[in-house]
C-alpha cells in the first residue's frame, strides 16, 4: 500500500469534499514510464535490493513527476517478492566471529597489521567456506541484501496505472472515522471481506432491497489500534468494487485538513478490483442442489422458485447468509431460506450453529448431512426446521418441507384465481354441408 507521503500531494479540495487525482491509464505518456518501470524491476530478478534502489534513484534522476514514479514502484515492490539469501552460517554469528579479531583496514601497515581480506580468510579456513562468499554473508539478514526472486505479476502498463489509482482511493480511508456503505446486488463477497478484515460495523437492509453498512474508520474513536485497522480498512476497498451497484461516503480528515470532509465513490468509478470474486457455488453438493431442482422443477412446475443467497440475516457483529432462498413466484412476501449443512469440518460447524441459535429464524430449513458428528439434540434450541440426508437432500422431501414451514409462517396460500372462461366460438355453417356440421369446442 501507498505510504502517506505518496498520497497526500493528490490529494484535492474542493469546500467540505475531498477528492484524489487519478491518473488516466490510457495515457501513452503515462503507460511508457509504466513499461520502463516494469522492465526496470524485471532486469533486477536475482539481484540484491539495494542494486534495485541504486537504479530507480537513477532513473527517477531530477525528474519532477517523482511523486507518481515512486507510487508506481512502490506498487511493483509491493507485489515483488525479495528473498534473504540461504546462508551456510547465520549471517549473525558470521558478524560477531569476524569483529571478534578486533578493527580491521584496507590498507595494513606496521601499527595495523591485519587486513579486512586477512580476517575473511581466517573465517573461510574455520568454516569450511570460499572467502569471496562471506562479504555476501555477512550482512545477508539485512533487507537491503535481500534477492529479488520474483518480479510479481505480468503486468501491462494499463493494469500498472489502473492499480496505482486503486491505492490512491484506498490510502484515502486510512484517515476516515466513519464510513457509509449502500450495496445493492452480489454483496456475498462484501460481507465475505467485512468479516475476514475484522471490520466493525452495523448494518440495516434498505426498503428498496440491499443493504446500508456503517463502518468505523481508523480514526472512529471506538478503534485501540489505528494502524492495523487502518491497513484492514484500506485494504478492503476492492471487495466493495466487486458489487455491481453500490456507493460508498466516507468522513475523513487528512493531515493537512483542519476538519473532516466527504469522500465519496460509487459503482460509476472507473476503479477496478483486483480480488477475484466467489464463483455461484462454494461446493459440488450446493451446485447438485440446484441443478436438480432447475430440472425436475424449474420454472414450468409449482409455485416456488430458487435464488442462490439472496437474503442476510444481521446477527450484531456477524453475518448469516443461507445458501438458498425459495420464494413463491405470486407473493415474494412467501419465501423460505435453506442451509446445506454439508461435509464441513468441527469447528466449522461450531460456528454454523452457533449462528443457527442466533438467527432464531422460524422461516429456515436446514438440511443436515447425517455423516456429521451431530444429533437433533444439537438443534434443540434452533427455531428452523431440520432435515437429515444421507448422500444428498432428497428434493421431494426438501419441497414437503419448505411447503409446511411455510404455511405455518405465513398460514395457508391463498387458491389461485381461475381466469373467467372464454366466450365459446363456433364456425360458420358451409352452405354445402349445412345438416352434417358439428359444434366445434372453444379455443382453450
Amino acid at each position: 500500500m501507498l505510504t502517506s507521503d505518496l498520497i497526500r500531494p493528490r490529494l484535492r479540495f474542493s469546500g467540505s469534499v475531498l477528492s484524489v487525482e487519478m491518473v488516466d491509464v490510457e495515457n501513452p505518456e503515462l503507460q511508457r514510464t509504466a513499461q520502463e518501470l516494469i522492465d526496470l524491476l524485471t532486469a533486477h530478478v536475482g539481484l540484491a535490493q539495494d542494486t534495485w534502489d541504486q537504479s530507480f534513484a537513477r532513473y527517477e534522476g531530477a525528474r519532477v513527476d517523482y511523486v507518481f514514479l515512486r507510487g508506481l514502484a512502490k506498487v511493483l515492490l509491493d507485489a515483488a517478492i525479495f528473498t534473504p539469501l540461504a546462508t551456510p552460517v547465520a549471517p549473525a554469528t558470521l558478524r560477531e566471529r569476524a569483529f571478534a579479531y578486533g578493527p580491521v583496514f584496507k590498507q595494513p601497515d606496521v601499527f595495523r597489521s591485519q587486513s579486512r581480506q586477512d580476517v575473511f580468510e581466517k573465517l573461510a579456513q574455520d568454516l569450511s567456506v570460499p572467502s569471496e562468499q562471506l562479504h555476501t554473508m555477512l550482512y545477508a539478514d539485512r533487507r537491503v541484501s535481500y534477492q529479488l526472486t520474483d518480479a510479481g505479476p505480468a503486468w501491462t502498463p494499463a493494469e500498472l496505472l489502473a492499480r496505482y489509482n486503486l491505492e490512491l482511493a484506498r490510502g484515502v480511508l486510512y484517515w476516515a472515522s466513519r464510513i457509509t456503505l449502500e450495496a445493492y446486488s452480489n454483496f456475498k463477497d462484501l460481507w465475505k471481506y467485512i468479516k475476514f478484515f475484522k471490520l466493525m460495523f452495523v448494518a440495516e437492509p434498505q426498503p428498496e432491497g440491499g443493504y446500508r453498512v456503517e463502518l468505523d474508520g481508523p480514526i472512529s474513536p471506538f478503534v485501540s489500534s489505528t494502524q492495523r485497522y487502518g491497513r484492514q480498512m484500506a485494504a478492503f476497498l476492492p471487495a466493495l468494487l466487486l458489487c455491481e451497484h453500490w456507493q460508498m461516503r466516507a468522513h475523513v480528515q487528512p493531515p493537512q485538513a483542519r476538519e473532516a470532509l466527504t469522500y465519496s465513490l460509487d459503482y460509476t468509478s472507473a476503479l477496478r478490483s483486483h480480488f477475484k470474486a466467489s464463483g455461484p457455488f462454494d461446493s459440488t453438493l450446493e451446485a447438485d442442489f440446484a441443478q436438480e431442482f432447475e430440472r425436475k422443477i424449474g420454472d414450468k412446475r409449482g409455485h416456488w422458485r430458487l435464488k442462490r443467497e439472496s437474503e442476510v440475516l444481521l446477527l450484531g457483529d456477524t453475518v448469516m447468509i443461507p445458501d438458498f432462498t425459495f420464494f413463491d413466484e405470486h407473493d415474494e412476501q412467501r419465501y423460505v431460506l435453506v442451509e446445506l449443512v454439508g461435509f464441513w469440518h468441527p469447528q466449522y460447524l461450531r460456528r454454523k450453529l452457533e449462528k443457527v441459535r442466533a438467527a432464531q429464524c422460524r422461516h429456515m430449513l436446514l438440511l443436515v448431512y447425517k455423516g456429521l458428528n451431530v444429533t437433533e439434540e444439537d438443534f434443540r434450541e434452533v427455531a428452523s426446521e431440520v432435515l437429515f440426508f444421507q448422500q444428498k437432500p432428497v428434493l421431494k422431501d426438501v419441497m414437503v418441507a419448505v411447503d409446511a414451514i411455510a404455511e405455518r409462517v405465513y398460514g395457508p396460500r391463498p387458491p389461485k384465481e381461475k381466469s373467467p372462461p372464454k366466450p365459446r366460438r363456433s364456425k360458420a355453417k358451409s352452405p354445402k354441408s349445412s345438416n352434417s356440421s358439428k359444434n366445434i369446442p372453444p379455443i382453450p
